[in-house]
């Protein structure tokens, strides 16, 4: 049975992965401070990865799933392990800066993005500190993941604002683009990662297909059983007060994960599972006050 190290593994993307890994039968470990719910089927390391001392020497993973944010996460937990053979960091499309030609390729320049700020630098850093220690390793970088267990307050407003039957306030004409990866196909591709073991080691992941905001939202109504009606919001208010994405349109260059998994949910597919769990899950998604600043600025 192979040894799978999850770090985190009780929030969306590390809990899915985990929970992933231990519906195929694998010896799932996950890492974390024992502050929340853990998931059925895994084995718990209880303790902090700024912290660990000796905890991990005793184990061999066949495979690491870090979703670390900076280069101490990286290095720390890298001191700390015992023997492995595989180390993946799942990063993050934030480390490529806004001027920069897109759709964005894997040997774009990274840099500072004004929109991700800090979060996108620490990626760049841990990613440069595990290359440096482990050239080995593979980085994936996503655009915006979604899917069961999200608890990022994205389709998840948009389908309270169709339980509600409300007008949906659209920033400007809703023809601003974004781009997703469902969760399962995260885990899918590191799948293929493991199995193929490619010479290149940075993979950009996503759906290829880009969709416009007034489309997505659509989509989460129609998932819901009903049809969006739209309110288009031309004020010059800051953008994430009363929607769930900064006003930045991005793309990525997915055509090396597409020659080795050619195959992703749709998005009505992938909204359909969103939707259906989060029907008996909306406590475990973190709300933020959007609605009252529509009615409370916007109506």
């Amino acid at each position: 049975m192979k040894k799978i190290l999850v770090t985190g593994g009780t929030v969306f993307v590390s809990r899915y992965i985990a929970e992933y890994y231990v519906a195929k039968g694998y010896d799932v470990y996950v890492l974390n401070r024992n502050t929340k719910e853990q998931s059925k089927g895994v084995k718990l390391i209880e303790a902090d990865r700024h912290d660990l001392g000796e905890t991990l020497r005793e184990y061999r993973f066949d495979t690491v799933i870090d979703t670390g944010y900076t280069s101490d996460d990286v290095e720390l937990l890298l001191n700390a392990l015992g023997d492995y053979e595989n180390y993946i960091l799942i990063s993050s499309s934030a480390v490529y800066p806004e001027y920069v030609p897109q759709p964005f390729k894997e040997d774009a320049p990274l840099s500072n993005n004004k929109y991700w700020g800090k979060y996108g630098t620490n990626k760049i850093e841990a990613e440069t500190a595990l290359l440096k220690r482990n050239p080995n390793a593979y980085i994936l970088r996503p655009p915006y993941l979604y899917g069961p267990m999200n608890n990022v307050y994205r389709e998840a407003f948009v389908f309270d604002c169709a339980l509600a039957d409300r007008k949906f306030y659209l920033p400007k004409d809703g023809d601003m683009k974004l781009q997703f990866f469902h969760v399962h196909d995260l885990c899918r591709f590191i799948d293929v990662l493991l199995k193929v073991k490619p010479s290149r080691h940075i993979f950009n992941v996503g759906n290829k297909e880009v969709v416009s905001i007034r489309k997505w939202v659509e989509l989460c109504y129609n998932v819901v059983g009903k049809q969006a009606s739209f309110v288009s919001v031309h004020q010059d208010v800051e953008q994430r007060n009363y929607f769930s994405f900064y006003d930045y349109e991005y793309c990525l260059d997915v055509s090396l994960q597409y020659e080795l998994m050619g195959d992703v949910k749709s998005l009505e597919q992938g909204l359909e599972e969103s939707y259906a769990w989060y029907i008996n899950n909306k406590d475990k998604v973190n709300r933020k006050p959007l609605i009252e600043y529509i009615e409370n600025t916007l109506c």
